[in-house]
C-alpha cells in the first residue's frame, strides 16, 4: 500500500495527497505534517520507512468538504485519489493484492464547484493571464457556472482588471511572471497565482485546442479575439482538463468583453470606497451588503459582479435602469416575483456538478425545481415590458417537457449521493417497483425467519443480524450454545454470543441482496439517463439561469429604490456630474433609526460651465470625506444600472474613477503612510482623464507643511491643466483657495459649521466659499484630550495666528514650560454673575424649538454644566 502511495505521490509533490482508504482520506509523510497544522487535528503515525515513523493523518470522507475548503484558503493544492477498481477484481490477482487507486481530481481554488466549498453570492473565477505578440490577454472562467469571458488588457491595466475580477486562481507563465516583476501589477497576488510553463500559453495551441472543444472550424463567431486572449482562454481550458483529469463542466461560448466596457477602478480606489467589503475586512458596512435585497445566490453573484464592473456605455446602462423601472413601477408584481423565484436553487452549479460526474441525486431536484420557479416567474412577467424583462422572460420558456421528466421521475426529497438509492419516484417504473417489493419483502421474511427460530429454540435473545462482512447471521447469547441444533452452522465465536448461519437464511440473503443490487443498478441507469437529458439542454438551461439572475438583480434594485428613496439617474455622453440632493447610501443606511433628522443631502455640481474641479475645505469630522465618497458611490451605482440616493442626477458617464480617501501603511512592502499616499497620487496623474472622475482627500499631509502644500498645489494645478478630470479635492492648505483666482475650473466649497457658546455644531451641509479654519482644537477638545492639552493648545494656535508660520513661530518652543505651569494652576475663577448655562438657558425659548432643536439644547446645556464643574 505504501509502495502504491509513494509512486502516485511522486506524480503529484506539489500537492497535498488525499488517499482514500475505507471511510477515510489518509496523508502521510510531510503531507500529513501540513495538513495537520493547517486542520488542527492530531498527528499520528502508521507504519515505518527506512528505519523511521511514517507521520499520518487523516479525514473523515463524508465531510471532506469542510476540511479541503480550510486547506485551499490556506493556500493547499490538493490531490484527490479514490479508489479505481472493485476490490473484488483485486482478489483476483492474489488474497493481498491492493485494489488501485489514481488521482481523480486536483482541487484548486480556482477549480472549486461544491456548494460547501464555494460562497453562494460570490463568483470564484480561475483567470489566465497571457502575452503573445506584444499584448496581454485575460480570461476568466468561473468553474462552478460555466461562464468564459475573455479581454484585452495591458500592464497599466492589469492591476485594475484583477482588482476587479478578485480571481480565486491566476495562471501566469513563468516568462511572463519574470517580466513583469516583483513591484508589477502581480504583486500582493502570491497566494493565488500557480506558475506554469511557457508551453501551456501558446496561442497556435490554444485555438486548436478552443476549436476542438467547442466544436467549430473557427473562433471568430464568438468574437474578434486576440493572439494573447486566445493564449488565455487555451489555458484556462487545458488547466481545467488537467485538474479535472480528462472533464470539463458545460461551458458556455466564450465571449469578449471589450476594453473600456467597464468602469476602471483600480485596487486602492475599491478599497477606499469599501465596495465589497470594510477597510477591516468585513462585509457589513461595504456598499454591497447595504445594496443587495436579491434573493437567488446567482442574482447575488450577479448583482456583485455588476458593481465591480460598472458600465461606461449609456445604452447599456439605460437598458439596465428600463428593467429596474419596470419593476420599481410596479410594486404588486415586484412583491410576487421576488417571492416566485426565492427558493428558485441554483441552475448553474447544479449543471457544473452533473458535467463534471460529481452530481447527484439533489443536482436533478434542483434543477427541476427552478425550471419550475421559472415557469412561475414567465407567467408574472406577462408580455408587456421593455426590451430586456422581454429578452429575459423569454429565456425562462421551453423547459416545460424537462420539468416535467424531472418531476416525474425524482422523489420529492432525494438523499445526497445516487449510490444511496431511494431516489426514483415510486410509479415512474415498474420494474424497478417490483424489485423494491422484493427487498422489502424479503425484510419481513428476515423478521418472521428470526420469530421462527425463537420459536423453535426458544431461545427470546436470539436476533438476526447483518454486517458487511458476515452479510446475515443469527446471534445467541453464548449461554444459549447447547440449544441450538444440527441446522444452525457456526460461524463465529464471540466474548459473550455465538454466531450462526442456515441454508434457509443464506437463500434469503441472497435474494435480498440480489434484489437490493438490481435495484441500485436500475436507478444508476436512471440517474445517468436524467443526466443526459439535462446535459443535453445545458445551453438553454444555463440562459435560464443567466435570466433569472439578471431579472433578480433588477427586481433587487427596485425593491431597494422603493423602500430608501432612490431615483433613476440620467447618464449621457456629456461631461457633467450634477446631483441635487445627494446622500451617501451606506452612511444613510447605517444610521437609520439612530439619527434624528436623517442624512443631510447636499448637491454636486461639477460640469463644465460650473467648475469640474471642487476645493474643499473645512474642519474634520463636519463631512467632507463623507460627502467625497458619496458622490463616488453615486456614479458607480448609476453605471452599473441602479437607481441612486438622491433627489436628482445627471451624470456624463465616467470611464475611470478614482479615490484617494484615508491612509494605510503598506509595511509588507517597506512604504511608508506618505509613500502608499504619492504612489496612488500618482496613478491619478499619470491615468486621468476628461472622462474621468477624482476623489483626492488630504493630499501632502504626512510630510513637512511647505512640502506637503507644495505637493497639493502642483497637484490640483495638474488635474485642472493636463488630465482636465472632474473631480473634488479636498484639504486643510486653505492656502489653495487661491487657486479659484487663477484657475478657470476650480471652484471652492466648505463645509457648514455653527459655533455658539463656545461649542461647535458641524451641520454636514456643503456650501459656496473657503473655511478660515479648521476647528482641530475644537474636534481634539470633543475627542476628549485633556482640559490643560487643548488649553495649552489653544494659547499656542493664537501664538501662530498672530506671528504667522514662519520662522517667529519657532519662538513660542521657548514658552513650553509654560505647558507645566498651566497645567499645575487653577483655572481662573469665574466673574461673578449668571454662569454660562445660566445664560444658555435664558436665551432658549422652548415655544419656538423643534424637537431635534430641544435635543440638541439639552446636549449642549449639559457640556457647558460639564466644562464648568
Amino acid at each position: 500500500m505504501m509502495a502504491q502511495y509513494l509512486e502516485i505521490k511522486e506524480a503529484h509533490p506539489d500537492s497535498l495527497l488525499f488517499y482514500r482508504m475505507g471511510d477515510f482520506y489518509e496523508l502521510f509523510f510531510d503531507d500529513a505534517k501540513k495538513a495537520a497544522a493547517s486542520l488542527d487535528i492530531a498527528l499520528t503515525k502508521r507504519g515505518k520507512h527506512l528505519g523511521d515513523d511514517i507521520p499520518m493523518c487523516g479525514v473523515p470522507v463524508h465531510s471532506a468538504d469542510q476540511y479541503l475548503a480550510r486547506l485551499i484558503r490556506d493556500g493547499h493544492r490538493v490531490a484527490v485519489c479514490e479508489q479505481v477498481e472493485d476490490p473484488a477484481e483485486a482478489k483476483k490477482r492474489g488474497a493481498k493484492s491492493v485494489v488501485k487507486r489514481d488521482v481523480v481530481r486536483l482541487v484548486t481554488a480556482g477549480t472549486l464547484t461544491e456548494d460547501a466549498l464555494l460562497d453562494a453570492r460570490r463568483n470564484n473565477y480561475l483567470l489566465a493571464v497571457a502575452r503573445s505578440g506584444g499584448q496581454i490577454g485575460l480570461a476568466w472562467l468561473d468553474m462552478s457556472t460555466g461562464e468564459l469571458i475573455a479581454s484585452a488588457s495591458g500592464e497599466a491595466q492589469l492591476g485594475a482588471d484583477l482588482a476587479r475580477l478578485g480571481p480565486g486562481e491566476i495562471l501566469v507563465a513563468d516568462n511572463l511572471l519574470e517580466r513583469l516583476g516583483p513591484e508589477g501589477p502581480l504583486a500582493g497576488w502570491d497566494q493565488a497565482l500557480t506558475v506554469l510553463p511557457a508551453a501551456r500559453f501558446d496561442s497556435t495551441s490554444a485555438e486548436k485546442r478552443l476549436k476542438a472543444v467547442f466544436a467549430v472550424g473557427a473562433l471568430d463567431g464568438f468574437g474578434s479575439f486576440g493572439r494573447a486572449e486566445i493564449a488565455a482562454l487555451g489555458a484556462v481550458v487545458d488547466y481545467v482538463e488537467l485538474t479535472q483529469k480528462g472533464k470539463l463542466p458545460p461551458l458556455g461560448p466564450p465571449q469578449r468583453e471589450e476594453p473600456g466596457a467597464a468602469m476602471g477602478l483600480d485596487q486602492a480606489t475599491r478599497r477606499n470606497l469599501e465596495l465589497v467589503e470594510t477597510l477591516s475586512g468585513e462585509r457589513r458596512g461595504s456598499l454591497l451588503s447595504v445594496i443587495d435585497r436579491t434573493v437567488t445566490g446567482a442574482g447575488g453573484r450577479r448583482l456583485a459582479a455588476d458593481l465591480a464592473g460598472p458600465l461606461t456605455d449609456p445604452e447599456a446602462i439605460d437598458a439596465r435602469l428600463d428593467m429596474v423601472q419596470f419593476f420599481h413601477d410596479a410594486d404588486r408584481l415586484r412583491d410576487d416575483f421576488r417571492e416566485a423565484i426565492r427558493r428558485a436553487p441554483d441552475i448553474e452549479r447544479a449543471l457544473s456538478r452533473l458535467g463534471l460526474g460529481r452530481g447527484g441525486p439533489r443536482d436533478l431536484a434542483a434543477i427541476r425545481d427552478a425550471l419550475e420557479a421559472c415557469g412561475h416567474a414567465r407567467g408574472l412577467l406577462g408580455k408587456a415590458g421593455p426590451a430586456g424583462i422581454l429578452a429575459e422572460a423569454a429565456a425562462l420558456e421551453g423547459h416545460g417537457a424537462l420539468a416535467d421528466a424531472l418531476t416525474a421521475a425524482l422523489d420529492d426529497d432525494p438523499p445526497l449521493l445516487a449510490r444511496d438509492g431511494g431516489f426514483i419516484r415510486e410509479g415512474y417504473d415498474a420494474a424497478l417497483d417490483e424489485i423494491r417489493t422484493l427487498r422489502d419483502e424479503g425484510r419481513q421474511h428476515i423478521a418472521a425467519l428470526q420469530k421462527k427460530y425463537v420459536d423453535r429454540t426458544g431461545v427470546n435473545a436470539l436476533k438476526v443480524r447483518h454486517n458487511n462482512v458476515l452479510g446475515y447471521f443469527v446471534e445467541i447469547p453464548q449461554r444459549h450454545a447447547e440449544r441450538m441444533d444440527d441446522s444452525f452452522i457456526h460461524r463465529q465465536s464471540m466474548a459473550q454470543a455465538m454466531r450462526y448461519t442456515t441454508t434457509e437464511l443464506g437463500e434469503l440473503e441472497g435474494r435480498i441482496r440480489s434484489a437490493g443490487d438490481r435495484a441500485q443498478a436500475l436507478e444508476g441507469r436512471h440517474f445517468a439517463e436524467l443526466s443526459d437529458k439535462v446535459l443535453a439542454e445545458s445551453r438553454k438551461l444555463a440562459r435560464a439561469a443567466q435570466a433569472l439572475a439578471r431579472l433578480d438583480v433588477a427586481a433587487a434594485l427596485a425593491e431597494l429604490a422603493r423602500t430608501a428613496g432612490y431615483v433613476r439617474p440620467t447618464v449621457d455622453r456629456s461631461l457633467e456630474f450634477r446631483v441635487e440632493g445627494g446622500r451617501h447610501p451606506v452612511v444613510e443606511a447605517l444610521a437609520a433609526g439612530e439619527q434624528a433628522g436623517g442624512f443631510q443631502p447636499n448637491d454636486c455640481d461639477l460640469g463644465p460651465e460650473t467648475g469640474r474641479l471642487w476645493l474643499m475645505t473645512g474642519p474634520n469630522m463636519a463631512g467632507k470625506s463623507t460627502f467625497l465618497r458619496q458622490n463616488a458611490l453615486i456614479a458607480i451605482l448609476a453605471q452599473m444600472g441602479g437607481f441612486v440616493p438622491a433627489a436628482s442626477a445627471r451624470i456624463g458617464a465616467v470611464d475611470r474613477l478614482f479615490s484617494r480617501v484615508g491612509a494605510a501603511d503598506d509595511l509588507a512592502r517597506g512604504r511608508s503612510t506618505f509613500m502608499v499616499e504619492m504612489v496612488e497620487t500618482a496613478a491619478i496623474l499619470n491615468q486621468a482623464g476628461e472622462r474621468s472622475l477624482v476623489i483626492l482627500d488630504e493630499i501632502g499631509r504626512g510630510t513637512a507643511t511647505y512640502d506637503g502644500l507644495a505637493i497639493a498645489w502642483a497637484t490640483v494645478e495638474g488635474l485642472h491643466e493636463t488630465n482636465r478630470s472632474r473631480g473634488l479635492f479636498a484639504t486643510h492648505y486653505h492656502e489653495l483657495t487661491a487657486l479659484a483666482e487663477k484657475l478657470e475650473q476650480v471652484t471652492c466649497r466648505t463645509m457648514r459649521v455653527m459655533e455658539w457658546q463656545g461649542t461647535v455644531q458641524f451641520l454636514h451641509q456643503v456650501i459656496p466659499g473657503a473655511a478660515d479654519r479648521s476647528y482641530g482644537v475644537q474636534v481634539a477638545k470633543l475627542a476628549g484630550l485633556p482640559p490643560a492639552v487643548v488649553r495649552r493648545a489653544e494659547a499656542v494656535l493664537k501664538r501662530l495666528e498672530e506671528s504667522g508660520q514662519g520662522r517667529k513661530a519657532v519662538a513660542i518652543a521657548d514658552d513650553l514650560p509654560l505647558f507645566a505651569a498651566m497645567a499645575a494652576q487653577p483655572e481662573t475663577p469665574q466673574p461673578a454673575g449668571p454662569s454660562a448655562v445660566e445664560q444658555a438657558l435664558a436665551e432658549i425659548l422652548p415655544d419656538d424649538m423643534s424637537p431635534r432643536e430641544a435635543l440638541d439644547a439639552l446636549y449642549r446645556l449639559k457640556g457647558l454644566a460639564n466644562e464648568n464643574g
